[in-house]
């Protein structure tokens, strides 16, 4: 059994910067790919970026803008939001993935961002 809690979500600006943290409720960066997906309103669960060990993908229309990283220490998994777009606007959730074992995952309860003047 993996929690993992979001936070940071929130309303910004287009342009603007956000910062969502996932906190695992134990250490599982070893053997877990840790994701974030989001989903918009009408719209399909769709990758966003995952991080497993010193790798990272990210989704066609957040690179160079979205971070992916890590804490191994405060088993805490970031994504940097930068140069906000409205079409940014969704629901974000944290996801953990077994390396091994595909079958097993866990995932967060989702954190709002809304990008709007």
């Amino acid at each position: 059994q993996v929690q993992l809690v979001e936070s940071g979500g929130g309303l910004v600006q287009p342009g603007g910067s956000l910062r969502l943290s996932c906190a695992a409720s134990r250490s599982i960066f070893t053997m877990y790919i840790m994701g974030w997906y989001r989903q918009a309103p009408g719209n399909e669960r769709e990758l966003v970026a995952s991080i497993i060990s010193g790798s990272t993908n990210y989704a066609d229309s957040v690179k160079g803008r979205f971070i992916i990283s890590r804490d191994n220490d405060k088993n805490t998994v970031y994504l940097q939001l930068n140069s906000l777009k409205p079409e940014d606007t969704a629901v974000y959730y944290c996801n953990a993935r077994h390396v091994s074992v595909g079958s097993i995952e866990w995932w967060g309860q989702g954190t709002q961002v809304t990008v709007s003047s």
